[in-house]
Formats: structure tokens, C-alpha cells, sequence
């Protein structure tokens, strides 16, 4: 269950499409392996931070978001989310059971799906990590964000790492608060502690300018 203090989105009315919480712009270090994603799967839309932000700063990426709670989808407008289009949506239901559907197709899966108690269980299970893992194309990364203060996120690191067979990165925020895993589908993570520390010829300045300043706890 959250304290009081925890802060799970905010948005600066002056700059809506900012992530202005460290552990989101963690999240996105997965674009140093992959700067150009054609497809990203969400679980969890919430203020629709990392939505807003990978709608754009990525413009050739077609963006699955899926969300439980239709009270936070009704939201969207008021947090400015886009609407639906050719390359966006929002999906009404149960990520953990949605993502079953799709196979090597997504090239990042972001979860970040939580309710008024926390992360529930079925975005922690065995079940939803091998869903994730199918719904991920070849060198697909599955990016999770978890509070480490909660007693059983060793147990749902465990079984990361079980699915995805050691090809895990774990990287706290500076407060500690957050404990953001990276998972690939492939190899890329196995011989490595962090990742690649420049910005990728891919990625615009601007986009790097945005995300840099987070990611300094990944960077080999």
C-alpha cells in the first residue's frame, strides 16, 4: 500500500510532455539499446507520463497502452494524454491478461501499473513475465518499476530473472524509493552492469536532453 508520500505521477503545467519523475526517466533508458522502437506495449497509462512523452518524442513508434481502471482512463484529457490515432491507444483491461495476445511483437513492454495497495499480483506472477517475454520481439526489453521498500520484490525479481534466463539489469532511483529492472529478450544485458553511457546516433539531442539527466545509475 502507498504512504502518504509517494508520489506515483505529476505533471508541470508548464511543460506537460516532461518526465518529471526521476524513476520515469530511468524507465526510458531502454532507448540507449533501441533509440528507434516501432512498437511499445504499456501496462499501466496512470498520469500518462511516459505515454505523453513516448507519443512525442517518438514519432515512429506505434504505442499500445493498457489500462484497468476506466476512471483513469477517463482522466486522460485532464493530463492531456493523446487521443487514439493510427500509431496510439489506449486499451480498456487487464494488462496482465492482454499481453497474452500478442507475440514478438513489441520491442519494449513498460510496466508500471499500479492500484491504491500497490503493484497488484497479477503484474508480479509467473504467468504475466512469460506473457511479457512472448509479447517481446528478439533483443525486446521488459522495463519494470517497483517500490523497493515492498518485502516481496526480491521474490518478483527472482522470477524476472528465471524468465528472462539472467538477462536482467536492477537500477535504484537516488532516493532509493525505486528499483527500475531491465529484461531483454536476447543477450544484450547478460555481460553487462549498466548500459552504454553516449547518446545514440539515432536519438535526437532534444530527446537525449530530456532523459539524460536520469539515467546516470545505468550507464556503464
Amino acid at each position: 500500500m502507498f504512504s502518504r508520500g509517494e508520489i506515483q505521477s505529476r505533471m508541470w503545467t508548464k511543460d506537460p510532455y516532461a518526465l518529471n519523475l526521476e524513476y520515469t526517466r530511468i524507465m526510458m533508458g531502454f532507448l540507449l539499446l533501441n533509440p528507434e522502437p516501432r512498437r511499445i506495449a504499456m501496462i499501466g497509462l496512470g498520469g500518462g507520463s511516459l505515454a505523453k512523452f513516448c507519443h512525442r518524442y517518438l514519432p515512429s513508434a506505434r504505442i499500445d497502452v493498457f489500462e484497468i481502471n476506466p476512471h483513469v482512463i477517463a482522466l486522460r484529457d485532464s493530463f492531456l494524454v493523446p487521443e487514439d490515432d493510427a500509431r496510439f491507444a489506449v486499451l480498456q483491461g487487464d494488462g496482465a491478461e492482454l499481453i497474452h495476445r500478442y507475440r514478438d511483437e513489441y520491442d519494449a513492454v513498460l510496466v508500471d501499473g499500479y492500484d491504491i495497495n500497490g503493484i497488484p499480483a497479477q503484474l508480479t506472477s509467473d504467468a504475466f513475465y512469460d506473457g511479457c517475454f512472448h509479447a517481446l520481439a528478439a533483443n525486446g526489453l521488459m522495463v519494470g518499476n517497483f517500490h523497493a521498500s515492498n518485502f516481496n520484490y526480491r521474490r518478483y525479481l527472482g522470477r524476472i530473472r528465471q524468465r528472462f534466463a539472467g538477462s536482467v539489469i536492477e537500477v535504484s532511483d537516488t532516493s532509493l524509493a525505486h528499483s527500475i529492472v531491465f529484461a531483454c529478450k536476447g543477450d544484450l544485458l547478460k555481460r553487462r552492469t549498466g548500459l552504454p553511457g553516449r547518446k545514440p546516433e539515432a536519438m535526437s539531442a532534444d530527446l537525449w536532453s530530456r532523459i539524460a539527466p536520469g539515467l546516470w545509475p545505468l550507464l556503464d
